[in-house]
């Protein structure tokens, strides 16, 4: 074919003309332009970002190191909990008769937020929160699934989105995520399936969890990074204290190997969400603090938030949503139920 002259685009136009010799020309036509581009690359000068000089010898070369992201000095550790289908007040520092002391220990000691909006649905809420960006502009305006065909409604988050997780990796941080994700169209939750939204493809080192909007809380269905795990068959397992012990198991493990580079662990809880399955220890101990009815803790809690100061003086407890009976007209079996649940 004689000697190899010119750009690879130039041997391809030419290389297209042989095609009516046959396919089996084409090919060897365009493995002979891979090899012309990949002789371009080789020559000084040629790779992007190159610091070095490539002789014709090693001691007419220079080396040139990849550099290594490294985040500022100082750069924090970052600890991301989401807690499904909470409430405003769920909490103890938000006026709560729920036991919540490690999470009011933090908020006594850094800052709380009482003006923000809620997505109301749990994954275009995740979208918002790991793009910092709404959830229509990132292609969640739902739950995950088919894509319908405009840009808010593709049912996963836009590749030009970039999470919290893709940006802190790119600055040197170590990434993990535990708990629930709900950021996969469900055809791809398979094992044979497009992993482009899990979370090792969002950015994270690693991930313990699972992917759907719910599991079993005892049996769940479990991923560990990139592929399926059968659940534990611990007696008293329950997912979310697993969750815990397998993101300080990621956390040990970084500190023991590399203790200088910081982290960032997002924590996603699934246990206030669908299957409510409640380990009997915590039915115990709230046996009784629900007995006087919904009516009688939104005061409760409104009077506490205004000691708070999580609601403004002068705040005005809003009336019943429609439709919602009062705890008074309620039959004494109903209250039975709707006190435990």
């Amino acid at each position: 074919m004689g000697k190899v002259a010119g750009s690879g685009s130039q041997w391809l136009g030419r290389s297209l003309q042989w095609m009516r010799f046959g396919p089996h020309l084409l090919v060897l036509a365009l493995a002979v332009v891979e090899a012309a581009d990949a002789q371009s690359a080789c020559q000084p000068g040629s790779s992007p970002g190159f610091g070095g000089v490539i002789g014709r010898t090693a001691d007419e070369s220079e080396p040139s190191s990849v550099p290594v992201a490294k985040p500022p000095q100082g750069s924090p550790n970052v600890v991301y909990i989401v807690l499904d289908d909470t409430g405003f007040g769920d909490l103890g520092c938000y006026g709560a008769e729920v036991s919540t002391p490690n999470i009011d220990t933090l908020a006594n000691g850094g800052l709380q937020f009482t003006n923000f909006q809620s997505k109301a649905v749990c994954s275009p809420t995740r979208a918002s929160l790991l793009t910092g960006r709404n959830a229509h502009s990132v292609g969640m305006k739902e739950l995950p699934g088919a894509d319908e065909g405009y840009p808010h409604t593709r049912g996963r988050v836009s590749p030009t989105a970039a999470t919290i997780a893709q940006i802190l990796s790119r600055n040197g941080y170590s990434t993990f995520a535990v708990g629930k994700w709900h950021l996969v169209p469900p055809e791809d939750m398979k094992p044979g399936g497009d992993r482009t939204h899990w979370p090792l493809q969002k950015g994270f080192d690693r991930f313990y969890g699972f992917l759907s909007g719910w599991t079993d809380q005892y049996r769940p269905d479990l991923v560990a990074d990139n592929h399926s795990i059968p659940a534990p068959q611990r007696p008293s397992y329950h997912f979310s204290e697993d969750i815990v012990d397998q993101a300080m198991a990621m956390l040990g493990g970084k500190q023991d190997s590399n203790p200088d580079k910081p982290f960032f662990l997002y924590v996603a809880f699934g246990a206030t969400h669908a299957p409510i399955q409640v380990p009997k220890r915590y039915i115990r101990k709230y046996a009784g603090v629900f007995d006087d009815g919904w009516d009688a803790v939104r005061q409760r809690r409104y009077q506490r938030q205004l000691e708070l100061g999580v609601i403004p003086d002068g705040s005005v407890l809003p009336p019943r949503n429609p439709g919602d009976p009062a705890w008074s007209d309620l039959t004494d079996r109903e209250r039975r139920v709707y006190s435990r649940l």
